[in-house]
């Protein structure tokens, strides 16, 4: 079964990481490190075990775009972050793992990735991908 793994963040969870005064704690280039490691290393794991479809980490809010469609069918676009919510989608594992309970196991280590003191961490959300059924061209 597939799942994806996601993990949100804020835009000041953003500006702290990369030095800028947002109020949070401010990431050092050694805590930077240590979490690239810590998800090069589970990446890296995922792939050779065959769980590991894809993963990416997101841009900055501040690099979003939105697009809905406003009055008379308009599309309408929005730059930067998404107004009502604080936070957003930074990153996601694309998994195939044997179970719910395989895909909640490496949530939990996903948790255990390095920050600095008092920069939170989580939630990571699970969702399943079911199967699309067939398509009849």
């Amino acid at each position: 079964m597939k799942y994806m793994l996601m993990i949100q963040a804020s835009q000041a969870h953003y500006d702290a990481m990369s030095g800028k005064d947002s109020g949070a704690v401010r990431w050092t280039e050694a805590d930077l490190k240590a979490m690239f490691r810590f998800m090069g290393d589970l990446n890296t794991e995922l792939a050779a075990n065959g769980e590991m479809i894809d993963g990416q980490g997101l841009s900055e809010p501040a690099q979003a775009r939105v697009v809905t469609l406003g009055e008379d069918d308009v599309p309408a676009v929005v730059d930067g972050p998404y107004g009502e919510t604080e936070e957003v989608l930074c990153g996601y594992w694309l998994l195939e793992c044997a179970s719910l309970e395989r895909a909640t196991e490496i949530a939990q280590r996903i948790l255990r990735c390095p920050v600095p003191e008092g920069a939170g961490r989580g939630p990571v959300t699970i969702r399943s991908v079911p199967e699309a059924p067939p398509c009849d061209a």
